[in-house]
């Protein structure tokens, strides 16, 4: 088996407008709520610690409490994915 390389669209050229901000955030809400959702449905659990053994994550709470640093990751996830429909020639109106 040939190794994995990710190749992903290159969206370098993409300036998304300010005003997709509030959708950023929205989406970025969206995917942290949908991970929580698969993840509980696998029978994980909140817990301080990370354990893959107990099935306990620390970031399974609503999306306003967890740290800045997941947000932060969930916001580049959202706005990678704008970035991603504007090169594939689709609008966002």
């Amino acid at each position: 088996m040939a190794p994995y390389e990710p190749s992903p669209i290159d969206t370098s050229q993409v300036q998304l407008p300010s005003q997709l901000e509030e959708l950023v955030e929205r989406l970025a809400e969206h995917a942290h709520d949908h991970w929580a959702q698969l993840r509980m449905a696998d029978g994980w659990t909140y817990g301080p610690e990370r354990d893959d053994v107990a099935k306990t994550h620390p970031d399974l709470v609503p999306y306003e409490q967890l740290p800045e640093g997941e947000k932060e990751y969930d916001r580049r996830t959202a706005m990678e994915t704008l970035r991603a429909i504007v090169v594939l020639g689709y609008r966002i109106s």
